[in-house]
């Protein structure tokens, strides 16, 4: 029986000794996509006369509550419902019957029982899509997998599979049960998973694609490469030699994806030839009827990158790649669930962070590696829709575009392949539904500028968010309103599903349950219209006012499920600042859906305003969790984690600063949130100083390093980018330790953090980051000159601090006119001067003995300190001399030279 259930999940033929013959036949008939002959067969109608799997659906029953067939054939009943469902919105073709065919006798209609079914499938507030065809196919099958026991071994994988056809009729992503997932985790490590390579991708693959469908790219790509390396398939993006335009000459560096699939068991290793190549085209072509794909036709681009042939010998020679036998112009078919592990690397793609997936330039050898073997009706559909979507946003390619969605859609109802072809990797791919690939393409419409042709196409879908959208773009606002509350108050029928709400035979509760959470989400949506429209101008308070109660109104009528109506409400309180209202709003909508990372992260800014810190901490968690790629999310929590302990800051005085527990969870924050934002410089400023309270000196010196170079083509802001502070500090902890022990080997460094340790890091910072670019910091060359010091380098360090004497306030205009300027260039003289007196003796004797270099190679000479340190007192008693020289502090100057002429 695990043969069987196991044959199933994979969609194969079960063995003759599988199980039973009556199960086996039907397993069979499963894997051969014949739903009607199973739900129509005794067995399934003596499980589907079941009646809590008939609850709500205007159907009576008699039966006993729970079914005497085995779980196994439940199941089968249960995967046929649910692969007609997908069939009849996803693959095509149109199935051959309905509920009504399938279900026992009743009075109703398919038109009453599929209305009944819609609400029945609101998922945590989330209205289901109400012009899915046949919803109640879905419904069925829902209930009937979540009967079944947990006996069985394949039933977390398909729950993960139910539920991936769920989400895509709920607008916002909802997510399964921890511990569904943690089941199927443990399924991994069933030894007949384990045995099974391709057994075990395609469930890493379904997770992957569970987890992009909530948004989280760095599980999904985890669990995709986990699938590829399970299903041993090699793949390298690499560059080859070739042309990309019907013009060009010169051959030209291209990116292409070396990519081969392991052999598997019963099929013959191909020595890839172009025999052999048109020989898999020619089967394939026989077998299946493939979507066409459209030909660019442009005048200058080629239809694909023509790259040079390369013999496999020459090219293993110069390569140390596993893949260097592949020729990139003629490589081998890949198997379809290979093909399928491509595709779904290409989802998660970020330009602004390539660290979290491929960029637009490296997803095109991707797709052009698939589409070039077709082996699998969806695969091949799935691939062109992605190069569509990749080919939208660029001008030579955009028409090719449009039109290749068009087809794709066009080519849904058609019976040019088998349900069975079409239903093979169903789950391992990232299909649309029938709706969702005609929205993409109104939306495509809409990116060109026909907005009338998506609006109509908006309108036929009956997505009023986005009719109305198109209709501000028009100017059509007041007709925007008016479709809305047409819709509101019953004068527009949504669709013709829902017709069955004007009769009789239907009780007022029906009604009310059919409508509200499509009637909830279209007072949001009038929220929304009394915001943007031009009353809103004229009244803002009346507007905010009458979006506050339309909002209210959506919460009401959806007996408070509507996420949506709590989400956009608490928007309209922080924008004017009611942080306790936006709060409650806020809450309400996570109780009901908890991964909107946005309103996570919004709950924290109104905890953060009022001060609450522990409660904002929870919050900004909480949305990092959701969301780990948001810096602006990582840089927020690590703020408050240094505010923590603040919130009885307004009864005392006496506040402590943060603890050293605290400032090093603000630390790792920061570090975690640079990840994604590694160009933010001040990110980066606040990693540096929250480094250096938790004594991670290294990487303060390390961010101080990014901040000059991020600043380093912005002068303005280059000039204040040193924190003079943790530069000392950078300085006083590297000369903490006894030189001259260092010099005898008598000090080993322990840790890069301080001491003699630190020293490369900081002598790096100064040599190469910061004096190569700021020259004018007096700060700069003391701390510098500090260090040199202290390495006994006294030619350095000396003219180091006749740098900083040179960028000091000495030099300020206002010198020869402020008093208290005056007063602090002297200050600053008497310093130097003292310094010079102690430097100069051994920088002589240095100079005498040694042919010292300084950055540039070029040999130091140092003059005569004495003469020196003369004309710095007298130049600046020439230049102040009519200024102060009646002050008392005047003859501080004149002694300073008179010590200085003893001196001689």
């Amino acid at each position: 029986m695990t043969s069987l259930e196991w044959s199933v999940f994979q969609g194969e033929a079960p063995s003759s000794q599988a199980g039973p013959s009556r199960t086996q036949e039907l397993a069979s008939q499963l894997v051969e996509a014949d739903f009607k002959a199973i739900l129509t067969s005794n067995e399934a109608r003596t499980i589907l006369s079941d009646a809590d799997l008939l609850e709500g659906l205007i159907i009576s029953s008699s039966a006993p509550s729970k079914s005497e067939e085995s779980p196994l054939l439940r199941l089968i009943v249960a995967v046929a419902l649910l692969h007609s469902f997908v069939q009849a919105n996803w693959t095509g073709p149109n199935l051959s019957f309905t509920p009504l065919d399938i279900l026992p006798s009743t009075t109703a209609n398919d038109d009453e029982i599929n209305a009944a079914a819609l609400p029945l499938l609101t998922l945590q507030g989330e209205p289901a899509y109400h012009l899915a065809s046949q919803p109640a196919l879905l419904l069925l099958s829902r209930r009937l997998f979540l009967s079944l026991p947990n006996s069985l071994k394949t039933l977390p994988t398909w729950l993960l599979r139910l539920h991936l056809v769920h989400l895509s009729l709920l607008d916002e992503a909802v997510p399964l049960p921890s511990e569904s997932l943690d089941s199927i985790q443990s399924l991994l490590e069933d030894p007949i998973v384990i045995e099974d390579q391709d057994l075990k991708a395609k469930i890493e693959l379904e997770i992957g694609l569970y987890h992009h469908a909530l948004g989280q790219d760095k599980l999904a790509n985890q669990s995709f490469l986990a699938a590829a390396r399970t299903s041993e398939l090699e793949f390298e993006l690499t560059g080859a030699l070739g042309k990309r335009t019907k013009y060009q000459i010169a051959l030209l560096s291209q990116l292409v994806l070396l990519a081969e699939s392991r052999t598997r068991e019963g099929e013959v290793e191909i020595n890839h030839t172009e025999q052999n190549d048109d020989q898999v085209k020619a089967e394939i072509s026989t077998s299946s009827n493939l979507p066409e794909s459209i030909a660019l036709n442009d005048d200058t681009l080629l239809e694909e990158t023509e790259f040079t042939k390369v013999s496999s010998s020459s090219s293993s020679n110069n390569s140390t790649s596993k893949l260097s036998h592949l020729d990139p112009s003629n490589q081998p078919p890949l198997h379809p669930l290979d093909q399928a592990l491509l595709l779904s690397l290409c989802l998660s793609q970020h330009n602004n962070s390539p660290s979290s997936g491929l960029t637009a330039n490296q997803m095109m050898p991707f797709l052009s590696r698939v589409i070039a073997h077709p082996r699998n009706w969806s695969i091949h559909t799935t691939g062109l829709l992605l190069r569509s979507r990749l080919e939208s946003t660029r001008s030579r390619t955009v028409e090719r575009s449009t039109l290749q969605l068009q087809a794709l859609i066009e080519q849904m109802p058609t019976s040019d392949s088998s349900p069975k072809e079409r239903l093979k990797y169903f789950h391992q791919l990232p299909l649309p539904s029938k709706w969702d690939m005609e929205r993409e393409l109104a939306k495509r419409f809409l990116s060109i500028g026909v907005t009338r042709s998506a609006l109509e196409i908006f309108d036929r879908l009956e997505m009023w968010e986005d009719s109305v959208s198109c209709l501000q773009r028009l100017d059509r606002e007041e007709e925007a309103i008016k479709l809305v509350k047409d819709l509101i108050e019953g004068k527009k029928i949504e669709s013709d599903t829902l017709t069955t709400l004007a009769k009789e035979n239907l009780s007022e509760n029906r009604r009310n349950k059919l409508t509200e959470g499509r009637k909830s989400k279209l007072y949001c949506l009038l929220g929304d219209l009394s915001l943007s429209s031009e009353e809103s101008v004229k009244d803002p308070v009346g507007a905010k006012k009458l979006a506050i109660e339309m909002y209210e109104k959506a919460w009401e009528i959806s007996n408070k499920t509507s996420s949506r109506s709590m989400r956009s409400l608490g928007a309209l309180y922080v924008g004017g600042q009611d942080y306790e209202k936006a709060i409650e709003c806020f809450k309400s909508a996570l109780e009901i859906n908890p991964l909107y990372a946005r309103v996570w992260f919004t709950l924290g800014v109104c905890y953060s305003r009022l001060e609450r810190w522990n409660e904002a901490k929870d919050a900004y968690r909480r949305q990092v969790g959701v969301e780990e790629d948001d810096a602006e999310g990582w840089n927020n929590l690590a703020a408050v984690y240094l505010r923590l302990g603040e919130e009885n800051k307004k009864d005392s005085e006496d506040v402590k600063s943060a603890t050293f527990e605290n400032k090093h969870l603000a630390w790792r924050a920061l570090r975690q949130g640079l990840r994604f934002a590694y160009g933010n410089w001040r990110m980066w400023q606040n990693y540096m100083i929250v480094s250096i309270d938790v004594g991670e000196l290294s990487e303060a010196a390390r961010a101080m390093t990014r901040i000059v170079e991020e600043l380093s083509n912005t002068p303005n802001l280059l000039e204040s980018s040193i924190d003079f502070d943790v530069l000392d500090k950078l300085v006083d902890s590297v000369t903490r330790d006894d030189y001259s022990l260092i010099k005898q080997g008598k000090i080993i460094p322990k840790t890069s953090n301080e001491g003699f340790g630190l020293l490369p890091l900081v002598e790096r910072l100064f040599n190469e980051t910061i004096l190569p670019k700021i020259s004018n910091q007096s700060r700069i060359w003391k701390s510098h000159a500090r260090l040199e010091r202290w390495k006994e380098n006294w030619i350095e360090s000396l003219n180091d601090y006749l740098k900083s004497y040179r960028c000091s306030i000495v030099f300020n205009e206002k010198v020869e006119r402020d008093l208290e300027i005056w007063l602090e260039a002297l200050n600053e003289i008497e310093i130097l001067i003292a310094t010079l007196y102690q430097l100069g003796p051994k920088a002589k004797i240095q100079s005498e003995n040694e042919n010292q270099l300084n950055l540039n190679g070029e040999k130091i000479k140092i003059n005569d300190w004495k003469f020196q340190a003369k004309g710095i007192v007298r130049t600046f008693m020439g230049r102040t001399r009519e200024s102060f020289e009646n002050e008392k502090d005047w003859q501080r100057l004149q002694d300073l030279l008179d010590d200085l002429k003893k001196a001689d």
